[in-house]
C-alpha cells in the first residue's frame, strides 16, 4: 500500500561525506522541504523501499556504489521519485549517463546554491507519472506502432530535463513533438522558444543566442536579451541545429555545460535555466563523421533520440490523418473522400510528409466536385509517375533509396522544367512548401545549373 502523499514535500540525500550532506540538508531545509539523509547506495534503497519521497538528489562516486544505481533502483521498481545526480565538474560522460538512466537532471561539483534551488523547484512541479492528461498526444495523429512509440517516448522524456533529439524528414511533426514534451513537463508554464538555425546569419548568431549590451556595437543602442535569456526556466528548441557554424557550435556548448551565457559586451556570465531540445532533418551523426558538426556537442544534444517517423513508414494511418485533416477543412459541408482517394494517399510517398498531405488535402478540398475528392483531386502526378516507371521492370531499382531518390529527383526537376526553375510555383505543383523543396533540392544537389538538363 502506498503512503499518503505529505503536505510538506520530502527530499532524500545521498552522500557519504557528513559535510555536504549536512550543507545540501541546510540549504534544502530553508527552502521549507523536509530532508531523509542516507550515507550511501545501500542505505539510499533502503529508505526508498521503505518511504515516499517527492525528490532524491544523490552523490555519483560513493564506497558502496554510485549514483547510478540508485537511478536505476527508481526506474526499476516504478517509483515516482525524480532523481537528481551530483557529478565531479565537468565531466561530461558522467553527465550524459545519469541523463541516459532516466535521471531528472544532475548538478556539477562544487554544488551552486542557486542552481540547486532551480532543480528542486522544477522538479517539484512534476506532474505525477500516474496524473491523466486531457490529451494523451492528441496532437500526434495515427494508431501505428512507430506512432505509439513515440508518443510512449515523449511521456517518458517529459519528465526528465534530458536534451532529446529529434530527427525526422521535414514536414514529419519534429517540432510539434516538442511541443508536446514541454506540455507534458514541469515546464509546461514557462517560456517555449523554437529557434531556426539556418535562418540566422553567422555575424548575428552570438548576439541572437546571448544577447548583447548597449553599445557593444554599431546600432546597439539598448541592452537586449537572447534566445537563451527569453527562455530562461523554459524550453528552447535548436531546430536544423545540423546547420550551425563550428565557431557557434563552440560557444553553444559552453553554454550547454555551465549553464551560462555572456552577453556580447559583457564582461561577466550570467546564469540560465533553460531545457534544450534540438531538431534537424539531416543525419547529424553522419555530419559528425564528415567533421561539419562537433562530437562534444553531438553527443551533448543527443542524450535522448527521438525518430520521428515518415508517413513512408506507417502509411496505415495515412487515412486516418487525411480525414482529420478534411474534419478540421470542411466545417458543415460534408466533404468526403472516395475509397479510391485514400488508397491513392496510402499508395503515395510523400517526400513532404504530414506538411505535404496537409497540403494535398486542402487543395483536394477546394477542387472536388459533388462533396467527394476524387483521386483526380490529388494531383498525384510525381507518385503515379513513380509507379509506372516501377512497372517497366526491376532493372535499376536497388538499392531501394538510391531508386526513390533517383525518382524524387526526375520529379522536382520535371516541376522546376515546367515552372521555369520558380521554385515556389513548382513546389505548389509537387504539393510541398517552399521550405521542403529548398532541403530536399540540397540533398538531390539540383541546382540552376540543372536547367539545361
Amino acid at each position: 500500500m502506498s503512503p499518503e502523499p505529505r503536505a510538506i514535500p520530502r527530499v532524500l540525500v545521498v552522500d557519504d561525506e557528513a559535510d555536504i550532506l549536512e550543507l545540501l540538508e541546510l540549504a534544502l531545509v530553508r527552502m521549507g522541504l523536509e530532508v531523509v539523509r542516507a550515507g550511501g547506495v545501500q542505505q539510499a534503497r533502503q529508505c526508498l523501499d521503505d518511504e515516499h519521497f517527492d525528490l532524491c538528489l544523490t552523490d555519483m562516486r560513493m564506497p558502496d556504489g554510485d549514483g547510478l544505481e540508485v537511478v536505476r533502483h527508481i526506474s526499476e521498481r516504478g517509483l515516482d521519485v525524480p532523481v537528481a545526480v551530483i557529478t565531479a565538474h565537468g565531466n561530461l560522460e558522467n553527465a550524459v549517463a545519469v541523463l541516459k538512466a532516466g535521471a531528472f537532471d544532475y548538478l556539477s561539483k562544487p554544488v551552486a546554491l542557486d542552481q540547486l534551488r532551480t532543480l528542486v523547484t522544477s522538479a517539484l512541479r512534476l506532474p505525477s507519472s500516474s496524473a491523466k492528461t486531457t490529451e494523451e498526444g492528441g496532437a500526434l495523429l495515427g494508431s501505428s506502432p512507430a506512432m505509439a512509440q513515440v508518443r510512449e517516448l515523449i511521456r517518458r522524456v517529459a519528465r526528465s530535463q534530458a536534451p532529446v533529439h529529434i530527427s525526422g524528414e521535414s514536414g514529419s511533426g519534429k517540432e510539434l513533438a516538442a511541443r508536446l514534451i514541454v506540455e507534458k513537463s514541469a515546464r509546461s508554464e514557462q517560456p517555449f522558444v523554437a529557434v531556426n538555425c539556418g535562418a540566422i546569419p553567422e555575424n548575428l548568431m552570438e548576439s541572437e543566442f546571448f544577447g548583447y549590451r548597449k553599445g557593444a556595437f554599431t546600432g546597439a543602442d539598448k541592452d537586449r536579451e537572447g534566445f537563451f535569456q527569453a527562455a530562461n526556466q523554459g524550453t528552447l528548441l535548436l531546430d536544423e541545429v545540423a546547420d550551425l557554424p563550428l565557431s557557434m557550435q563552440v560557444k553553444l556548448l559552453r553554454a550547454i555545460q555551465e549553464k551560462k551565457v555572456r552577453r556580447v559586451g559583457a564582461t561577466q556570465e550570467e546564469p540560465v535555466d533553460v531545457r534544450i531540445l534540438s531538431a534537424t532533418h539531416r543525419d547529424l551523426a553522419k555530419c559528425v563523421q564528415q567533421g561539419s558538426f562537433r562530437q562534444d556537442l553531438y553527443y551533448r544534444l543527443n542524450v535522448i533520440s527521438l525518430h520521428m517517423p515518415s508517413l513512408r513508414e506507417m502509411r496505415e494511418d495515412v487515412p486516418e490523418i487525411a480525414n482529420q485533416i478534411l474534419g478540421r477543412l470542411r466545417g458543415n459541408t460534408g466533404v468526403k473522400f472516395s475509397p479510391d482517394a485514400l488508397r491513392a494517399l496510402a499508395d503515395y510517398d510523400f517526400p513532404g510528409n504530414v506538411r505535404e498531405l496537409e497540403n494535398i488535402v486542402e487543395r483536394a478540398f477546394a477542387l472536388c466536385l459533388d462533396g467527394v475528392i476524387a483521386p483526380a483531386d490529388l494531383q498525384l502526378m510525381p507518385a503515379q509517375s513513380a509507379q509506372g516507371e516501377a512497372k517497366t521492370g526491376g532493372a535499376g531499382k536497388y538499392p531501394l533509396t538510391d531508386y526513390l531518390d533517383r525518382i524524387e529527383r526526375e520529379a522536382i526537376l520535371e516541376a522546376l522544367h515546367q515552372t521555369h526553375f520558380n521554385r515556389t510555383a513548382a513546389a505548389k505543383i509537387l504539393g510541398v512548401t517552399f521550405r521542403a523543396l529548398r532541403y530536399r533540392m540540397e540533398r538531390l544537389s539540383i541546382t540552376d545549373g540543372d536547367k539545361a538538363d
